[in-house]
C-alpha cells in the first residue's frame, strides 16, 4: 500500500505542476496577445487622446509656430534682435511671448489686404472717405503691433522711474540698519511691489545661482534700459571695485534719484501747456464761440432780416 500511495503522491504532483506551468503559460500567451492589441489599438487610442486636446493646441499653436519660423527667415536679423530687446524691455521676454507678438505681427501685415477687400466690397464707402479707411487700415495694420509695444515700454519704465527713489530709500535704510545687500534687497523687494521689484528679485534670482554682482547688474541693466537706474548700477559696481562702502553709494544715490524725479515732475508740468494746447484749440475753443457768440450771432441775423 505504501509504494501504491507514494506513486498515487506523486503522479498528483506532478498534474499539478503541470497544470500550473499550463495555466502560467496562458496567461503568458493572454498578456502577449493583449500587448499586441494594444499596439493594434494604439493609433486609435492616440487619435482620440489627441483629439480630445483643444482646438489650439492641435491646430493654432502649430500654424503659428510655423508662420514664426518662417517670419524669422525673411525678416533682417537686426529686426528681430530689436524687436526681442522691446519685448524684454516691455517685460514679456520669455520665448512663448516672443513668439505670441511674431505671430501677431504676421496677422496683423496679412490682414491688410484682407481688410481692404472687405471695405471695398462690403462697404457703401466712395471717394475720399474709401481712401482714408484704406490708409488708415493699411497704417494700423503695419505700424500698431509697433506702436503698441512702444507705449507698453514707456509705461513700464516709467513705472519704475517712479519707483526707484522709494526703492533706494529703503534699501539705504536697510543697509545702514545692518543688513548685507542681498538681504535688504529681499526686503525691500518684498516692501514695494512693481515691475521694478520684479526685475531686482531676477537680478537676486541671478546671483543666487551662482552669477557675479557685476554681471547681474548689467543684466538689469539690458532688461530695463533706464538712465537712472544706469547710474546706480555704475555706482555699485564702481564700489565693489574701489572697495567704497555701500551705504554711502546708496544713501548718495537715494538722494540724486529724489532729485531727477523731482526734475522729471518740473519737466512733465512744463510740458502739460503744449499738450493741452491742440485739445483746447480743437475741441474747446469752437464749443466757447457758438456757447459765446451763438446768440449775439443769431440776434445780429434776426434784426438784419427784420
Amino acid at each position: 500500500m505504501l509504494p501504491l500511495a507514494a506513486i498515487a503522491i506523486f503522479f498528483t504532483a506532478t498534474a499539478l505542476a503541470y497544470a500550473a506551468v499550463i495555466k502560467a503559460d496562458e496567461r503568458l500567451s493572454v498578456r502577449a496577445a493583449r500587448i499586441r492589441l494594444g499596439d493594434y489599438e494604439s493609433p486609435a487610442v492616440k487619435r482620440e487622446e489627441d483629439l480630445r486636446e483643444p482646438f489650439a493646441d492641435r491646430v493654432i499653436a502649430p500654424a503659428a509656430a510655423f508662420l514664426v519660423e518662417l517670419l524669422k527667415r525673411f525678416l533682417p536679423t537686426e529686426y528681430v534682435d530689436k524687436l526681442r530687446h522691446k519685448l524684454v524691455l516691455a517685460g514679456r521676454g520669455t520665448p512663448e511671448q516672443i513668439d505670441q507678438f511674431f505671430v501677431v505681427r504676421v496677422l496683423s501685415l496679412v490682414s491688410i489686404p484682407v481688410l481692404w477687400l472687405v471695405v471695398g466690397t462690403m462697404t457703401s464707402l466712395s471717394g475720399k472717405t474709401l481712401l482714408a479707411v484704406i490708409v488708415f487700415v493699411g497704417v494700423a495694420g503695419a505700424l500698431g503691433p509697433d506702436a503698441w509695444l512702444n507705449r507698453v515700454v514707456a509705461e513700464r519704465q516709467l513705472a519704475m522711474r517712479r519707483k526707484l527713489p522709494d526703492v533706494l530709500d529703503l534699501l539705504t535704510i536697510s543697509v545702514e540698519a545692518g543688513l548685507g545687500f542681498e538681504q535688504a534687497l529681499a526686503r525691500t523687494v518684498t516692501m514695494v511691489p512693481g515691475p521694478l521689484s520684479e526685475e531686482f528679485s531676477r537680478m537676486l534670482g541671478e546671483m543666487r545661482a551662482g552669477s557675479s554682482r557685476a554681471d547681474s547688474l548689467y543684466a538689469l541693466d539690458a532688461r530695463t534700459g533706464l538712465p537712472e537706474l544706469r547710474s546706480f548700477i555704475l555706482a555699485l559696481i564702481q564700489a565693489d571695485t574701489f572697495g567704497v562702502s555701500v551705504g554711502s553709494i546708496l544713501r548718495s544715490q537715494a538722494a540724486e534719484m529724489r532729485v531727477r524725479r523731482h526734475q522729471f515732475a518740473q519737466e512733465m508740468a512744463q510740458k502739460a501747456p503744449v499738450k493741452m494746447l491742440f485739445p483746447m484749440v480743437f475741441c474747446i475753443m469752437p464749443a466757447l464761440f457758438v456757447v459765446i457768440a451763438g446768440p449775439a450771432v443769431l440776434g445780429i441775423f434776426q434784426a438784419f432780416r427784420g
